[in-house]
């Protein structure tokens, strides 16, 4: 009876099973899973059936309608950025500036679904559309049938997913895992192009007790010539590019795993009275931000984690132990109040209330945290057999996330990160916490029960291990990979030039594509480059640097430093510059690459900058005061 509570799942099984070592590693990790006690999962769905008793259930979603062939697939043609491709006769060059930063796996993908959308709508015997190869070009007359055959869609993406594996099984490995040791998360190559890879090679399963980190792999981004991108790190304009291309890049990384990658459709949210709980994001921040400019979280989240911060990291049991259901309501009316007002007394309420009244502000958003569209992708997570892989999933979730929603979710995840730090005190370990808030991040009532009957223990523990992952994995996740990067720099250099689209087929476009990544921008007869740095709001005179193949960022930001106290330039302001010891400490600046193929880049301290500056040589390099905040907002 506690499992069949108003608030429901969503759930994705795997399209097609992948070979059985791999299947034998799932199992191994589920069995492993099985060791562990989920009856904090089922306190806090019964915890949650008492919170909504008495209430006037109402879905704020619409039911997500099964879609007719071909609906699915124009949804993610849009949000891929790739409509015009739609039309009967749209204008093309729209989408051959992102169509030309696409990887092998990439274009298969794209590909797929528009030879899907383009035979729905002949079958439905509606206004021609165009043909696929309309957009891939056009095959010549000379061209033979087997070469036809190949360069189909469906054949090109086929190949990929079973190149040389139904020939080579036998040498299919599945080699477990060491807990604890170190390997290598490489950001540099496109996932997907990575697990077309090892479907050649072996999975790693995981034999691995969840009960505390200590037991889980622990993964190293390798940090090559250019650093590592963090979210924040690029202007709002790229990182408005992100989302289309990792969208397109899980979808690809999904077709190559045989998974299914299946969305919900967005639905209008209903408007709602209150001010606070139930509101949408958008709305929350929108009037937070009338209040204080660029707050990035909403300010009811940030107190209340401010307050459990405060006083209830070391309370046994914290996010465990429910609060009193009608203190909770009580207290929330009193919020809806007085909170704007600086009314209410956050020392007066209780640590356990403060935890209920959280975990009620995430339940009751009209749409899940993790949006209703890409919940259920998510949960899919689970089902990917090697853990590694399951990270690169998530790594592209997140970044498909809406700006506010993945802000807002780091920031509840930084704060779960510091209960788990707290373990020996509040009793609850990682896969406690998981637990607990498992229920409270994949259950919403406005979404339809999508769940198999028997299947409930199963998605109860791989919601948990996902926000496991999630929890432990966070600084991994909040990264934006090298090769996403490297593609917005691409669409930005091609969308200055505009050029047309001329190549007669696809293979003809892959040979170009993979021809002008593999160039290397660099004049090897420059070993060297003087280059002038920028600190317009620090100093009316810029830094003159010497570049080699061994200059860094950080070496840049301490010969500035050394300068500034040294040679007596002319400050224009020095108020909010750390001193120690009469000198400037450089850890409070950051260098920034500004213009060229980048709107603005915060550059990693150990960033090579003669190699960034060959990849984007008509970049200005400005060094700012470092924002310097504990967190996002």
């Amino acid at each position: 009876s506690t499992r069949n509570c108003p608030c429901r799942m969503s759930q994705l099984p795997p399209k097609s099973p992948l070979p059985s070592p791999v299947s034998e590693g799932t199992n191994s990790r589920v069995e492993s899973l099985d060791n562990l006690s989920m009856d904090s999962f089922w306190l806090e769905v019964e915890n949650i059936k008492q919170s909504t008793e008495g209430e006037q259930e109402e879905c704020s979603l619409a039911d997500v309608k099964t879609q007719e062939e071909g609906e699915a697939e124009a949804e993610w043609l849009q949000d891929a950025g790739l409509s015009d491709l739609l039309g009967d006769r749209a204008s093309e060059n729209d989408n051959i500036v992102l169509l030309s930063t696409l990887t092998k796996t990439q274009a298969a993908a794209v590909q797929r679904r528009l030879d899907t959308y383009s035979r729905s709508r002949r079958r439905k015997n509606k206004h021609p559309v165009r043909d696929v190869r309309d957009i891939f070009g056009v095959v010549s007359s000379e061209e033979t049938a087997a070469e036809k055959e190949e360069s189909s869609p469906d054949q090109l993406w086929h190949n990929l997913r079973t190149s040389n594996v139904q020939r080579k099984t036998q040498d299919y490995s599945c080699t477990v895992r060491n807990p604890g040791k170190e390997e290598v998360f490489n950001m540099d190559v496109a996932y997907s192009e990575q697990a077309a890879v090892l479907l050649k090679g072996s999975f790693l399963s995981e034999s691995r007790k969840l009960k505390d980190g200590s037991a889980l792999t622990k993964f190293k981004i390798p940090k090559g010539r250019l650093g590592v991108t963090r979210i924040g790190d690029l202007s709002a304009q790229d990182m408005k590019k992100i989302p289309t291309l990792a969208l397109i890049e899980l979808t690809a990384l999904c077709d190559i795993l045989g998974f299914e990658l299946k969305r919900n459709k967005a639905a209008k949210l209903k408007t709602t009275e209150k001010r606070l709980f139930g509101v949408p994001l958008n709305t929350l921040l929108e009037n937070d931000q009338k209040l204080l400019p660029n707050t990035k979280v909403p300010l009811l989240l940030q107190s209340l984690l401010s307050c459990l911060e405060k006083r209830g990291l070391e309370t046994e049991g914290i996010l465990r132990v429910s609060g009193s259901q009608t203190r909770i309501k009580s207290l929330e009316q009193k919020l809806e109040r007085d909170f704007y007002t600086g009314l209410f007394r956050w020392d007066e309420v209780h640590q356990n209330d403060v935890s209920g009244l959280l975990k009620r502000f995430i339940r009751e958003l009209p749409a899940p945290l993790l949006t209703a569209e890409y919940l259920p992708a998510f949960a899919a997570v689970q089902n990917i057999p090697d853990l590694k892989q399951r990270l690169q999933a998530l790594n592209l979730l997140i970044l498909i996330l809406p700006e506010p929603n993945r802000n807002t979710l780091k920031a509840l995840l930084e704060f779960l990160s510091k209960v788990v730090a707290r373990e020996n005190n509040n009793k609850m370990n990682l896969w406690n916490v998981s637990t607990v808030m498992a229920p409270n991040l994949f259950m919403h009532k406005g979404l339809p029960n999508k769940i198999p009957e028997g299947k409930e223990k199963q998605l109860a523990e791989g919601a948990a291990d996902v926000v496991r992952m999630m929890i432990h994995y966070q600084d991994l996740l909040w990264t934006v990979s090298s090769f996403l990067v490297a593609q917005v720099r691409k669409l930005n250099e091609s969308n200055s030039k505009r050029y047309q689209f001329c190549d007669k087929r696809i293979k003809n476009l892959l040979r170009k594509i993979h021809a002008d990544k593999d160039k290397v921008e660099k004049n090897q007869a420059e070993p060297s480059k003087i280059v002038k740095v920028h600190a317009s709001l620090l100093l009316k005179d810029s830094l003159e640097v010497h570049l080699n193949n061994a200059t860094r960022v950080a070496d840049v930001l301490r010969q500035f430093q050394k300068n500034l106290c040294q040679n007596g330039w002319n400050i224009v302001n020095t108020v909010n510059l750390l001193k120690c010891n009469n000198s400037m400490e450089c850890t409070n600046l950051l260098l920034y690459e500004v213009g060229g193929n980048i709107g603005e880049h915060c550059l990693d301290p150990d960033t090579y900058l003669l190699d960034l500056y060959h990849i984007n040589p008509h970049a200005e390099w400005i060094i700012k005061q470092n924002p310097s905040h504990p967190r996002m907002f």
